[in-house]
């Protein structure tokens, strides 16, 4: 059986979707694949709830705790890959994880650590996509599924959807535009990977 490992600080759609459509396409008779375990960096992620609702293992790996160690982003990444490890993944999924990973983690799980960012990359990398889109006078918005690399939004790109930017278009209104298309292209994309 193929474990997947999503990664998650919040409220979890993403990772939600993936859920459902594992169960509707019944990944674990067709691609020998399952959703093994869900883990946060944060114990108040709303999608923890969702996942066990759902029947999938959660874990906390909480950020703060590593605030007085030596180095506390190396220190969390160090214990982050322990628990991950313990599932053998197939891949290591992140639906709005929001750390960024240190060389040594994305070198760890090269080829197998996969991204959702909400624009369409190479463009707009980092956080407020939408806004950076609509103020840019752009017509297309969009997401990006991507392999994770060490530099941030990089890595090579494995699917796209494109959203048009209407006139009078809000960052927020963009970006529930955005996410239907990431619940759509995000488990595709997985599924395609898991096939390979």
């Amino acid at each position: 059986m193929k474990n997947i490992v999503i990664l998650i600080s919040g409220d979890g759609s993403n990772m939600e979707a993936i859920i459902r459509t594992a169960k509707a396409q019944n990944w674990e008779k067709h691609l020998q694949a399952r959703v093994a375990a869900v883990i946060s960096n944060r114990p108040s992620a709303k999608g923890l709830g969702i996942a066990q609702h759902h029947g999938v293992t959660t874990q906390v790996v909480d950020h703060t705790s590593f605030a007085n160690a030596p180095n506390p982003r190396e220190a969390f990444d160090t214990a982050l890959i322990k628990e991950i490890d313990q599932y053998a993944p197939a891949l290591v999924v992140l639906a709005g994880f929001m750390r960024i990973l240190a060389p040594f983690f994305v070198a760890h799980y090269e080829g197998q650590l996969i991204n959702i960012h909400p624009s369409l990359l190479p463009a707009f990398q980092g956080l407020n996509t939408h806004q950076r889109a609509i103020e840019a006078g752009c017509q297309f918005a969009g997401a990006t599924v991507h392999q994770v690399s060490a530099e941030l939004d990089h890595g090579p790109i494995l699917v796209q959807a494109i959203v048009p930017i209407m006139e009078g278009d809000t960052a927020e209104g963009l970006a529930a535009r955005v996410l239907t298309q990431e619940h759509l292209i995000y488990p595709a994309a997985i599924a395609k990977l898991l096939e390979n």
